[in-house]
Protein backbone atom coordinates (compact mmCIF):
# COMPACT_ATOMS: atom_id res chain seq x y z
CA UNK A 1 0.00 0.00 0.00
CA UNK A 2 2.93 1.92 0.43
CA UNK A 3 5.16 0.69 -1.96
CA UNK A 4 8.07 3.25 -3.47
CA UNK A 5 6.72 5.71 -0.55
CA UNK A 6 9.73 7.72 0.71
CA UNK A 7 9.08 8.49 4.06
CA UNK A 8 11.08 10.28 6.83
CA UNK A 9 9.76 9.19 10.41
CA UNK A 10 10.55 12.25 12.93
CA UNK A 11 11.15 11.30 16.76
CA UNK A 12 11.46 14.06 19.39
CA UNK A 13 11.62 13.36 23.01
CA UNK A 14 9.32 12.28 24.65
CA UNK A 15 7.98 8.68 26.40
CA UNK A 16 5.84 7.71 23.63
CA UNK A 17 9.23 7.31 21.51
CA UNK A 18 8.48 3.33 22.23
CA UNK A 19 5.83 3.46 19.36
CA UNK A 20 8.00 4.67 17.22
CA UNK A 21 9.59 1.44 16.40
CA UNK A 22 6.60 -0.45 15.67
CA UNK A 23 5.26 2.58 13.42
CA UNK A 24 8.64 2.68 11.82
CA UNK A 25 8.05 -1.36 11.30
CA UNK A 26 4.74 -1.16 9.90
CA UNK A 27 5.28 1.41 7.17
CA UNK A 28 8.26 -0.81 6.22
CA UNK A 29 5.82 -3.90 6.08
CA UNK A 30 3.72 -1.44 3.77
CA UNK A 31 6.33 -1.14 1.19
CA UNK A 32 7.58 2.20 2.23
CA UNK A 33 11.58 3.15 2.43
CA UNK A 34 12.19 4.94 5.97
CA UNK A 35 14.71 7.12 7.25
CA UNK A 36 14.29 8.04 10.56
CA UNK A 37 15.74 11.47 11.99
CA UNK A 38 15.99 11.64 15.46
CA UNK A 39 16.42 14.95 18.25
CA UNK A 40 19.20 14.91 20.49
CA UNK A 41 16.05 14.45 23.37
CA UNK A 42 14.80 11.59 20.90
CA UNK A 43 17.90 9.62 21.45
CA UNK A 44 17.63 9.89 24.94
CA UNK A 45 14.38 7.33 24.79
CA UNK A 46 14.92 5.03 21.88
CA UNK A 47 18.43 4.24 20.65
CA UNK A 48 19.68 4.89 16.95
CA UNK A 49 20.92 1.61 16.72
CA UNK A 50 16.99 0.35 17.54
CA UNK A 51 15.30 2.58 14.30
CA UNK A 52 18.83 1.49 12.24
CA UNK A 53 17.69 -2.01 12.41
CA UNK A 54 14.13 -1.56 11.56
CA UNK A 55 14.30 1.03 9.03
CA UNK A 56 17.11 -0.65 7.11
CA UNK A 57 18.74 2.95 6.87
CA UNK A 58 21.30 5.30 8.50
CA UNK A 59 19.67 7.23 11.40
CA UNK A 60 20.39 10.81 11.03
CA UNK A 61 20.51 12.40 14.48
CA UNK A 62 23.23 15.34 13.91
CA UNK A 63 22.52 18.94 11.55
CA UNK A 64 26.51 18.92 11.56
CA UNK A 65 27.94 15.33 11.71
CA UNK A 66 31.97 14.79 12.47
CA UNK A 67 31.69 12.70 8.97
CA UNK A 68 32.98 14.45 5.77
CA UNK A 69 29.65 15.16 4.16
CA UNK A 70 28.05 17.66 2.48
CA UNK A 71 26.56 20.38 4.50
CA UNK A 72 23.18 20.33 2.78
CA UNK A 73 22.23 17.07 3.95
CA UNK A 74 18.58 18.66 5.44
CA UNK A 75 17.82 19.93 1.86
CA UNK A 76 18.69 16.61 0.09
CA UNK A 77 16.24 14.91 2.88
CA UNK A 78 14.20 17.63 2.29
CA UNK A 79 14.06 17.06 -1.36
CA UNK A 80 14.00 12.91 -0.91
CA UNK A 81 10.71 12.48 0.79
CA UNK A 82 7.09 12.00 -0.06
CA UNK A 83 6.17 12.41 3.69
CA UNK A 84 7.22 13.70 7.25
CA UNK A 85 5.45 11.84 10.24
CA UNK A 86 6.69 12.64 13.45
CA UNK A 87 5.63 10.64 15.98
CA UNK A 88 6.01 11.70 18.85
CA UNK A 89 5.83 15.35 18.40
CA UNK A 90 6.20 16.72 21.77
CA UNK A 91 5.05 20.27 22.56
CA UNK A 92 8.55 22.01 21.68
CA UNK A 93 8.63 20.73 18.13
CA UNK A 94 5.11 22.09 18.03
CA UNK A 95 6.39 25.46 19.02
CA UNK A 96 9.22 25.71 17.42
CA UNK A 97 8.36 24.61 14.31
CA UNK A 98 5.62 27.52 14.40
CA UNK A 99 8.09 29.95 14.94
CA UNK A 100 10.10 29.47 12.25
CA UNK A 101 13.09 28.03 14.37
CA UNK A 102 15.76 25.60 12.70
CA UNK A 103 18.03 24.57 15.57
CA UNK A 104 18.67 21.32 14.85
CA UNK A 105 18.32 18.32 11.88
CA UNK A 106 14.58 17.55 12.19
CA UNK A 107 13.23 21.54 12.07
CA UNK A 108 15.78 22.05 9.49
CA UNK A 109 14.66 19.37 7.58
CA UNK A 110 10.58 20.47 8.06
CA UNK A 111 11.50 23.93 7.38
CA UNK A 112 12.98 22.61 4.27
CA UNK A 113 10.59 20.60 2.71
CA UNK A 114 7.67 21.41 0.16
CA UNK A 115 6.57 17.64 0.94
CA UNK A 116 3.13 16.94 3.32
CA UNK A 117 4.32 17.17 7.14
CA UNK A 118 2.03 15.34 9.99
CA UNK A 119 2.18 15.25 13.88
CA UNK A 120 1.23 12.75 16.16
CA UNK A 121 1.66 14.89 19.43
CA UNK A 122 2.11 13.29 22.54
CA UNK A 123 2.55 15.59 26.06
CA UNK A 124 0.88 15.56 29.60
CA UNK A 125 -2.87 17.01 28.89
CA UNK A 126 -1.81 19.85 30.97
CA UNK A 127 0.43 20.59 28.43
CA UNK A 128 -2.10 19.73 25.40
CA UNK A 129 -4.41 21.94 26.59
CA UNK A 130 -1.82 24.95 27.52
CA UNK A 131 -3.51 27.73 25.15
CA UNK A 132 -0.19 28.29 24.01
CA UNK A 133 0.42 24.82 22.78
CA UNK A 134 -3.27 24.68 21.20
CA UNK A 135 -2.68 28.47 19.78
CA UNK A 136 0.48 26.78 17.35
CA UNK A 137 -1.49 23.74 16.63
CA UNK A 138 -4.20 25.52 15.14
CA UNK A 139 -1.69 28.11 13.27
CA UNK A 140 0.23 25.29 11.66
CA UNK A 141 -3.02 23.37 10.44
CA UNK A 142 -4.30 26.73 8.95
CA UNK A 143 -0.69 26.28 6.75
CA UNK A 144 -1.69 22.67 6.08
CA UNK A 145 0.56 20.77 8.78
CA UNK A 146 -2.13 17.58 9.50
CA UNK A 147 -2.26 16.55 12.83
CA UNK A 148 -3.00 12.65 14.59
CA UNK A 149 -5.47 13.90 17.30
CA UNK A 150 -3.48 12.53 21.11
CA UNK A 151 -5.66 10.21 23.22
CA UNK A 152 -7.69 9.80 26.09
CA UNK A 153 -6.16 7.95 28.77
CA UNK A 154 -3.70 7.09 31.62
CA UNK A 155 -0.47 9.02 30.89
CA UNK A 156 3.63 7.92 31.90
CA UNK A 157 2.87 11.06 34.89
CA UNK A 158 0.43 9.19 35.95
CA UNK A 159 -2.16 11.53 35.09
CA UNK A 160 -5.24 10.69 33.03
CA UNK A 161 -6.62 12.28 30.02
CA UNK A 162 -6.09 13.93 26.76
CA UNK A 163 -1.96 13.67 25.72
CA UNK A 164 -1.25 10.18 24.68
CA UNK A 165 0.16 9.91 21.06
CA UNK A 166 -2.03 7.79 18.95
CA UNK A 167 -1.81 4.02 18.51
CA UNK A 168 0.89 2.91 15.60
CA UNK A 169 -2.38 1.55 13.46
CA UNK A 170 -3.73 4.20 13.50
CA UNK A 171 -0.94 6.83 12.53
CA UNK A 172 -0.41 4.69 9.46
CA UNK A 173 -4.14 4.97 8.23
CA UNK A 174 -3.57 8.14 8.49
CA UNK A 175 -0.38 8.20 6.28
CA UNK A 176 -2.05 5.59 4.00
CA UNK A 177 -4.70 7.99 3.79
CA UNK A 178 -2.36 11.39 3.60
CA UNK A 179 -0.38 9.45 0.42
CA UNK A 180 -2.87 7.28 -1.57
CA UNK A 181 -4.87 10.79 -1.99
CA UNK A 182 -6.61 11.11 -5.68
CA UNK A 183 -5.68 14.02 -7.28
CA UNK A 184 -8.11 12.98 -10.60
CA UNK A 185 -9.79 17.12 -10.09
CA UNK A 186 -6.23 18.46 -10.65
CA UNK A 187 -6.79 21.17 -13.53
CA UNK A 188 -10.87 21.12 -12.68
CA UNK A 189 -12.67 24.62 -11.72
CA UNK A 190 -15.33 23.63 -9.22
CA UNK A 191 -18.26 26.59 -8.16
CA UNK A 192 -19.28 24.71 -4.81
CA UNK A 193 -22.33 27.07 -2.48
CA UNK A 194 -22.30 26.16 1.37
CA UNK A 195 -24.84 27.47 4.25
CA UNK A 196 -27.65 29.10 4.24
CA UNK A 197 -28.73 32.02 3.76
CA UNK A 198 -30.45 35.01 5.54
CA UNK A 199 -33.81 37.28 4.49
CA UNK A 200 -33.79 40.62 6.54
CA UNK A 201 -37.26 41.68 7.72
CA UNK A 202 -36.14 44.23 9.37
CA UNK A 203 -32.42 45.14 10.57
CA UNK A 204 -32.93 42.47 13.48
CA UNK A 205 -35.15 39.96 12.38
CA UNK A 206 -34.41 37.52 9.67
CA UNK A 207 -36.39 34.51 7.37
CA UNK A 208 -33.42 31.47 7.55
CA UNK A 209 -33.05 27.55 7.69
CA UNK A 210 -30.53 25.43 10.18
CA UNK A 211 -27.99 24.80 7.90
CA UNK A 212 -24.40 25.25 9.08
CA UNK A 213 -22.38 24.25 5.90
CA UNK A 214 -20.76 21.58 7.05
CA UNK A 215 -21.73 20.20 3.85
CA UNK A 216 -20.70 22.47 1.66
CA UNK A 217 -17.20 23.10 3.37
CA UNK A 218 -16.40 19.37 3.74
CA UNK A 219 -17.13 19.25 -0.30
CA UNK A 220 -14.62 22.44 -0.69
CA UNK A 221 -12.31 20.55 1.15
CA UNK A 222 -12.25 17.22 0.05
CA UNK A 223 -11.93 18.51 -3.92
CA UNK A 224 -9.02 20.98 -2.99
CA UNK A 225 -7.53 18.10 -1.95
CA UNK A 226 -8.24 16.26 -5.36
CA UNK A 227 -6.61 18.93 -6.94
CA UNK A 228 -8.98 21.57 -8.04
CA UNK A 229 -9.29 25.12 -7.78
CA UNK A 230 -12.38 25.74 -5.84
CA UNK A 231 -14.47 28.73 -5.39
CA UNK A 232 -16.60 28.47 -2.34
CA UNK A 233 -19.63 30.77 -1.91
CA UNK A 234 -20.76 30.64 1.77
CA UNK A 235 -23.91 32.28 3.62
CA UNK A 236 -23.48 32.63 7.62
CA UNK A 237 -21.55 30.28 8.89
CA UNK A 238 -19.20 29.55 12.19
CA UNK A 239 -16.63 27.57 10.20
CA UNK A 240 -13.71 29.52 8.93
CA UNK A 241 -12.07 29.56 5.19
CA UNK A 242 -10.00 26.66 3.78
CA UNK A 243 -6.66 26.89 3.02
CA UNK A 244 -6.32 26.66 -0.83
CA UNK A 245 -9.86 27.42 -1.65
CA UNK A 246 -11.11 30.76 -2.83
CA UNK A 247 -13.70 32.01 -0.45
CA UNK A 248 -16.75 34.43 -1.07
CA UNK A 249 -19.43 35.67 2.13
CA UNK A 250 -22.58 36.21 1.04
CA UNK A 251 -26.09 37.36 3.32
CA UNK A 252 -28.76 36.76 1.25
CA UNK A 253 -29.96 34.52 -1.70
CA UNK A 254 -29.63 37.44 -4.00
CA UNK A 255 -26.22 37.70 -3.59
CA UNK A 256 -25.69 34.51 -3.33
CA UNK A 257 -27.07 34.32 -7.05
CA UNK A 258 -24.99 37.02 -8.67
CA UNK A 259 -21.83 35.51 -7.05
CA UNK A 260 -22.87 32.23 -8.38
CA UNK A 261 -23.28 34.26 -12.31
CA UNK A 262 -20.60 35.48 -11.78
CA UNK A 263 -17.86 32.22 -11.20
CA UNK A 264 -20.04 29.72 -13.08
CA UNK A 265 -18.58 30.96 -16.81
CA UNK A 266 -15.27 29.85 -15.87
CA UNK A 267 -16.54 26.90 -13.33
CA UNK A 268 -15.93 23.38 -14.43
CA UNK A 269 -18.76 22.21 -12.07
CA UNK A 270 -21.00 23.39 -9.83
CA UNK A 271 -22.45 21.61 -6.94
CA UNK A 272 -25.04 23.86 -5.22
CA UNK A 273 -24.99 22.31 -1.11
CA UNK A 274 -26.14 25.79 -0.22
CA UNK A 275 -29.34 25.60 1.80
CA UNK A 276 -31.10 28.89 0.00
CA UNK A 277 -34.30 30.69 1.04
CA UNK A 278 -37.10 29.75 -0.88
CA UNK A 279 -38.85 33.32 0.22
CA UNK A 280 -37.57 36.30 1.21
CA UNK A 281 -40.01 39.76 2.77
CA UNK A 282 -41.47 41.91 -0.29
CA UNK A 283 -40.05 44.63 1.62
CA UNK A 284 -37.40 44.80 4.82
CA UNK A 285 -38.11 47.38 6.80
CA UNK A 286 -35.12 49.92 8.14
CA UNK A 287 -36.10 49.96 11.32
CA UNK A 288 -37.10 47.55 13.93
CA UNK A 289 -40.44 46.74 13.97
CA UNK A 290 -42.30 47.28 17.28
CA UNK A 291 -43.79 44.66 19.01
CA UNK A 292 -46.91 47.10 19.64
CA UNK A 293 -49.41 45.25 17.17
CA UNK A 294 -51.82 43.01 18.21
CA UNK A 295 -50.80 40.83 14.83
CA UNK A 296 -48.58 41.31 11.49
CA UNK A 297 -48.98 40.09 8.10
CA UNK A 298 -45.29 39.18 6.62
CA UNK A 299 -45.95 38.94 2.71
CA UNK A 300 -43.36 37.10 0.72
CA UNK A 301 -42.02 36.34 -2.49
CA UNK A 302 -40.14 33.74 -3.80
CA UNK A 303 -36.48 33.93 -4.10
CA UNK A 304 -34.31 33.42 -7.36
CA UNK A 305 -34.02 29.53 -7.86
CA UNK A 306 -30.19 30.01 -8.87
CA UNK A 307 -30.01 25.95 -9.84
CA UNK A 308 -33.03 26.02 -12.18
CA UNK A 309 -30.97 29.72 -13.67
CA UNK A 310 -27.83 28.11 -14.37
CA UNK A 311 -28.94 24.40 -15.43
CA UNK A 312 -30.66 26.54 -18.45
CA UNK A 313 -27.21 27.55 -19.92
CA UNK A 314 -25.07 24.57 -18.21
CA UNK A 315 -23.72 24.03 -21.97
CA UNK A 316 -21.09 21.11 -20.66
CA UNK A 317 -20.68 21.96 -17.23
CA UNK A 318 -21.52 19.74 -14.49
CA UNK A 319 -24.37 20.06 -12.36
CA UNK A 320 -24.96 19.10 -8.68
CA UNK A 321 -28.14 20.03 -6.24
CA UNK A 322 -28.93 19.03 -3.15
CA UNK A 323 -32.59 17.96 -2.23
CA UNK A 324 -33.90 18.03 1.71
CA UNK A 325 -36.77 15.95 1.85
CA UNK A 326 -38.92 14.50 4.80
CA UNK A 327 -41.47 12.52 2.59
CA UNK A 328 -41.12 10.75 -0.89
CA UNK A 329 -37.75 11.55 -1.33
CA UNK A 330 -36.56 9.48 -4.18
CA UNK A 331 -39.69 10.85 -6.07
CA UNK A 332 -39.55 14.39 -5.04
CA UNK A 333 -35.60 14.62 -6.05
CA UNK A 334 -35.89 13.17 -9.37
CA UNK A 335 -38.55 15.47 -10.23
CA UNK A 336 -35.67 18.74 -9.37
CA UNK A 337 -33.68 16.74 -10.95
CA UNK A 338 -35.50 16.88 -14.19
CA UNK A 339 -36.84 20.24 -13.55
CA UNK A 340 -33.24 22.08 -13.22
CA UNK A 341 -31.30 19.66 -15.95
CA UNK A 342 -29.34 18.33 -13.28
CA UNK A 343 -26.36 15.85 -13.13
CA UNK A 344 -26.58 14.76 -10.37
CA UNK A 345 -29.29 15.05 -6.91
CA UNK A 346 -28.20 14.35 -3.52
CA UNK A 347 -31.26 13.84 -1.84
CA UNK A 348 -31.74 13.31 2.05
CA UNK A 349 -34.35 12.98 4.91
CA UNK A 350 -33.37 15.38 8.53
CA UNK A 351 -35.60 13.34 10.47
CA UNK A 352 -33.38 10.23 10.22
CA UNK A 353 -30.59 9.38 13.00
CA UNK A 354 -27.21 10.95 12.04
CA UNK A 355 -29.07 13.06 8.82
CA UNK A 356 -30.14 16.22 11.03
CA UNK A 357 -29.18 19.47 11.03
CA UNK A 358 -25.38 20.09 12.52
CA UNK A 359 -24.12 16.65 12.49
CA UNK A 360 -20.88 15.99 11.35
CA UNK A 361 -22.71 12.78 9.61
CA UNK A 362 -25.09 12.47 6.77
CA UNK A 363 -27.24 9.67 5.41
CA UNK A 364 -27.75 10.50 1.76
CA UNK A 365 -28.95 9.12 -1.92
CA UNK A 366 -27.27 9.82 -4.60
CA UNK A 367 -29.52 9.92 -7.94
CA UNK A 368 -28.05 10.30 -11.93
CA UNK A 369 -29.47 12.09 -14.55
CA UNK A 370 -30.20 8.43 -16.02
CA UNK A 371 -32.35 7.72 -12.50
CA UNK A 372 -29.96 5.12 -11.25
CA UNK A 373 -30.05 5.67 -7.25
CA UNK A 374 -27.30 4.53 -4.50
CA UNK A 375 -28.23 4.50 -1.23
CA UNK A 376 -25.56 5.48 0.68
CA UNK A 377 -24.98 4.44 4.47
CA UNK A 378 -24.67 6.55 7.79
CA UNK A 379 -20.90 8.42 7.35
CA UNK A 380 -19.25 11.36 7.76
CA UNK A 381 -19.52 14.18 5.57
CA UNK A 382 -16.03 14.15 4.61
CA UNK A 383 -17.20 10.58 3.27
CA UNK A 384 -19.81 11.54 1.61
CA UNK A 385 -18.42 14.39 0.07
CA UNK A 386 -15.38 11.95 -1.45
CA UNK A 387 -18.67 9.57 -2.67
CA UNK A 388 -19.98 12.52 -4.32
CA UNK A 389 -16.91 14.07 -5.91
CA UNK A 390 -15.96 10.53 -7.53
CA UNK A 391 -19.20 10.85 -9.03
CA UNK A 392 -18.62 13.98 -10.64
CA UNK A 393 -14.83 12.64 -11.17
CA UNK A 394 -15.96 10.39 -13.72
CA UNK A 395 -18.76 12.64 -14.88
CA UNK A 396 -16.08 15.42 -16.09
CA UNK A 397 -14.09 12.70 -17.67
CA UNK A 398 -16.83 11.81 -19.91
CA UNK A 399 -17.74 15.75 -20.58
CA UNK A 400 -14.20 16.17 -22.53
Amino acid sequence: MLRDKKIILGITGGIAAYKSAEICRRLKKLGAEVIVVMTEAGTKFITPLTMETLSENEVVTELFPEKKMVGTRHISLADWCDLILIAPATANLIGKINSGIADDILTTVVISTKSKVILAPAMNVKMWENPIVQENVSALRSLGYEFIEPGVGDLACRDVGKGRMAEPEEIVQEVIKLLSKKCDLKGKSILITASRTVEPIDPVRYLSNRSTGKMGFALADRASSRGAKVTLVSGPSSLGPILGVDFISVNNASQMRDEVKRYFKKADCLIMAAAVSDFTPQESSTAKIKKDQAEMVLKLKRTPDILKEMGKRKGKKILVGFSLETEDEIKNAKVKLKEKNLDLIVVNNPTKPGAGFEADTNVATVIDRRGKTQRLPLMSKKDLADKILDKVSALLKRSR
